[in-house]
């Protein structure tokens, strides 16, 4: 086991390289996609304070306390890209082009490789802006976050990076029967946007859905709720390791399925 592991992540470390070879042959195009997502972040936090100019709070939740929560969502949002999102946005054309068929045979597990294939580094840079945004909101709300607490956040963080992977894996598995299904992609990367938002925001059939079908309220906000000691209870906490745990189980599942029932691309 240990043996295994250590060449996963020696593979792993080669791939991180080569994903720093090829960031840095393109240099302006990096500086120009920070630039980009930088000035969406902020329109973002503009309209939150637009927002709070009408209202003091949405359900329980403060200016600052949202504030923190844009800031989460956009942490989590890019570590995510950075990992995983170019690599399972380009599944479909692996499989219309027949690189799929390579890669399966290769002597490495292929869900590890099409996940993993290549780390965008901007999107770890990016994420730094979450982390001072957070930092900020904290300091405005008069918080200092104990050790347990940002252990706690992290945990969980990861745990809903669990969950957007397993969705979109899930999704983008589709494209074993569709070949082509970019806009389930994209339409998964919009839905971004609801995971930033205060649970509390929500009411009735559209709150369950993005909390029992897409767990988007959960990946964030509970999370958060760890950071500023808003938890009442821990019945969000246990819903979203459930979660993660059943959408992990059926990502795998589906994906073994199409697996089984691939014919690749030159047949």
């Amino acid at each position: 086991m240990n043996e295994t592991l250590k060449r996963y992540l020696g593979i792993y470390a080669m791939l991180w390289r080569n994903s720093v070879v090829r960031e840095m042959g393109f240099k302006t195009n990096f500086i120009l996609w920070l630039f980009v997502e930088l000035l969406w972040f902020v329109l973002q936090l503009i309209f939150v304070g637009v927002l709070y100019m009408h209202t003091e709070h949405i359900g329980t939740w403060s200016k600052w306390e949202v504030v923190m929560l844009f800031g989460a969502s956009h942490f989590i949002q890019q570590i995510f890209i950075a990992l995983f999102f170019t690599n399972l946005a380009n599944l479909s054309e692996m499989i219309r082009t027949g690189k799929l068929d390579f890669m399966m045979l290769l002597p490495v597990n292929t869900r590890f490789l099409i996940s993993l294939k290549q780390v965008d580094l901007g999107g770890f840079v990016s994420a730094a802006t979450g982390i001072a945004v957070m930092v900020y909101a904290c300091r405005q709300l008069g918080i200092v976050p104990g050790a347990a607490q940002i252990a706690g956040f992290l945990v969980l963080s990861i745990i809903g990076l669990a969950i957007h992977y397993s969705l979109l894996f899930l999704l983008t598995s589709i494209n074993f029967w569709t070949v082509r299904a970019q806009g389930v992609v994209w339409g998964y990367y919009n839905l971004f946007n609801i995971a930033r938002q205060p649970d509390e925001a929500f009411k009735g059939s559209f709150k369950s859905f993005f909390t029992f079908v897409l767990p988007m309220l959960l990946v964030v906000n509970v999370p958060v709720r760890v950071l500023i000691q808003k938890f009442s209870s821990p019945t969000q906490l246990l819903m979203m390791l459930l979660m993660a745990l059943l959408c992990w189980l059926a990502s795998a599942a589906f994906w073994n399925f199409s697996v089984r029932r691939y014919t690749s691309a030159s047949s």
